[in-house]
């Protein structure tokens, strides 16, 4: 059935499978050096803006479309950019303290340094405090500490704090 494939038609097999070869390889090497080189020159012709001072230009060329990271000094903005003012907190409902009294709110699952730093500056030291939160409170601390809505909640820090006051 292969009588066709003599010694000679099996050179010519295997060298023309090699040059098959080697056509794809070098084809994927210029595909995989071209595939992000549009991305690339963007990213350089960005820098080059960046360098030059020209920082209006740049920030428009991404369309706002890279997440900001909140940081404690952008606390001040709201004050400056002309926003609403920040609601008050009721103490009356759930109690005031000072930093003497301080409990480690880090305990409660979803409270980290940021969210704890954040809960002191408004006035919230303590398990406590944090217990006798009702919807309004809950509502108002966290429009105030900027975090995610709902997460007061979904974590429960009001029985994590009741727990861990009791301990």
């Amino acid at each position: 059935m292969l009588d066709f494939l003599n010694e000679a038609n099996w050179w010519c097999l295997l060298l023309l499978l090699f040059l098959a070869f080697l056509l794809g390889w070098f084809l994927s090497r210029w595909a995989i050096k071209n595939k992000y080189k549009e991305d690339l020159d963007k990213c350089l012709k960005e820098k080059e803006r960046l360098r030059s001072g020209n920082y209006q230009k740049a920030n428009t060329t991404f369309n706002n479309t890279i997440p900001a990271e909140t940081t404690v000094e952008s606390e001040t903005i709201p004050a400056i950019s002309g926003e609403k003012e920040q609601p008050k907190l009721n103490f009356s409902s759930f109690g005031t303290a000072d930093e003497s009294q301080k409990d480690d709110l880090k305990l409660i699952r979803g409270v980290g340094p940021f969210i704890e730093k954040k809960l002191n500056s408004i006035g919230i030291y303590t398990f406590d405090q944090i217990s006798k939160f009702d919807k309004e409170d809950i509502d108002t601390v966290t429009e105030l500490i900027q975090f995610f809505p709902g997460r007061i909640e979904r974590d429960n820090w009001k029985h994590q704090a009741e727990t861990l006051k009791n301990k």
